[in-house]
């Protein structure tokens, strides 16, 4: 038997008796997160139903611990394994407190009446997800935001081992978003929950997760750590994204480059030059950016957009060469906009830059971060 706490023996998934993903092994420690990730229709959902019990696996199996979840009973499975889909339950009469509290019936015998220590363990989760405010609301005419927290809190009240979520961010804002994730790492950290779940936000998957499963066509593409799966090019080739770009090593998206002509330059550097990137791809407007040192905060963003970023190795001092490429880039654009005000110690070059767009009467304006 392997030593993982939760496994997969090359389960295959599908519908009806058909394969649509094969040979899945997932192999985790206690207290790890994974996350999968892929394409609409690359069948997340159905692992993660398959895996939780709620479809029949094809061929294979699924072990927490050395137990198959086929030799599980119900009850049993309840306190092991708890699930959140993006289909909320149908509920009639129920307050948002009466839907967390129905996770303890794992719990409770045939009766369901809660017990004091129940009551108290619904109370401690409905603040670590921040909806006592709700509590007494119709859960049907609340928000799906709402729903969704209070969806993660009933999961909670399983007090389970494993947590199993399909798009848990889908319908949260922000706030919400970080809450939620950060949540799960607290208990990842104190109570070893192991989690599986399916994300959208790859920037959130990539800084969140222990291990990504990647999913696409009939087998598994690829599973590692997030500093496996982030490389270069590889989420652009997984989602085959042809408009626009992600850079997989800062989790940055951004759209479509302006097409044309580059004659405006772009003096940037140290995160100011990025709104202004922004806003010129907005208008249409193709340019020219540098000096940027290629640990530069503008550098992805820069990449990304520009026509052409004149670069230099970081920590190092910008060559002569670099800057007279630099100067002849000025020459041949019609305008310079300048994000800085100032520039420090080791900036000589972009100051000599700056003072020869000024010198050539193209620099227009100045523009702060």
């Amino acid at each position: 038997m392997k030593n993982y706490y939760f496994y997969t023996n090359k389960i295959c998934v599908g519908y009806d008796k058909k394969p649509l993903i094969k040979e899945i092994e997932i192999e985790l420690p206690k207290g790890e997160i994974l996350t999968l990730i892929g394409s609409n229709g690359a069948g997340k959902s159905t692992v993660l139903k398959s895996i939780a019990g709620q479809l029949s696996l094809i061929s294979g199996a699924v072990y927490i611990g050395r137990q198959s979840l086929a030799e599980m009973g119900r009850g049993e499975l309840a306190k092991k394994m708890s699930v959140v889909f993006t289909e909320k339950p149908k509920t009639e009469m129920m307050t948002c407190e009466d839907v967390v509290a129905t996770g303890r019936y794992p719990y409770t015998g045939r009766f369901g009446i809660l017990s004091k220590e129940d009551n108290q363990i619904i109370e401690e989760v409905m603040e670590l997800v921040h909806m006592t405010d709700i509590r007494s609301q119709d859960f049907q005419k609340i928000s799906d935001g709402q729903k969704q927290r209070v969806m993660l809190a009933r999961a909670i009240c399983q007090q389970p081992e494993i947590i199993i979520l399909d798009e848990p961010t889908s319908y949260l804002d922000i706030k919400y978003k970080l809450e939620f994730l950060s949540i799960l790492q607290e208990m990842r950290k104190k109570k070893e929950l192991t989690v599986i779940m399916s994300l959208h936000e790859l920037e959130l998957a990539e800084r969140v997760s222990d291990k990504i499963l990647c999913l696409k066509g009939e087998y598994v593409e690829k599973y590692g750590t997030p500093a496996q799966i982030f490389q270069a090019d590889y989420i652009k080739r997984l989602f085959k994204i042809k408009m626009g770009s992600f850079d997989e090593e800062n989790g940055i998206v951004e759209l479509e480059p302006p097409k044309g002509k580059a004659d405006l330059f772009v003096i940037a550097g140290g995160g100011s030059g990025r709104s202004v990137y922004r806003k010129l791809q907005r208008e249409g407007q193709a340019f020219v950016t540098g000096i940027l040192s290629d640990n530069d905060l503008d550098f992805p963003t820069a990449n990304a957009l520009a026509s052409e970023v004149i670069s230099t190795r970081a920590f190092e001092l910008v060559e002569q060469q670099t800057l007279e490429q630099a100067k002849k880039a000025v020459d041949t654009c019609k305008r310079v906009i300048c994000c800085r005000t100032a520039f420090g110690t080791f900036e000589s070059a972009n100051k000599e830059l700056f003072e020869y767009a000024r010198q050539t009467g193209k620099l227009e304006e100045i523009r702060e971060k």
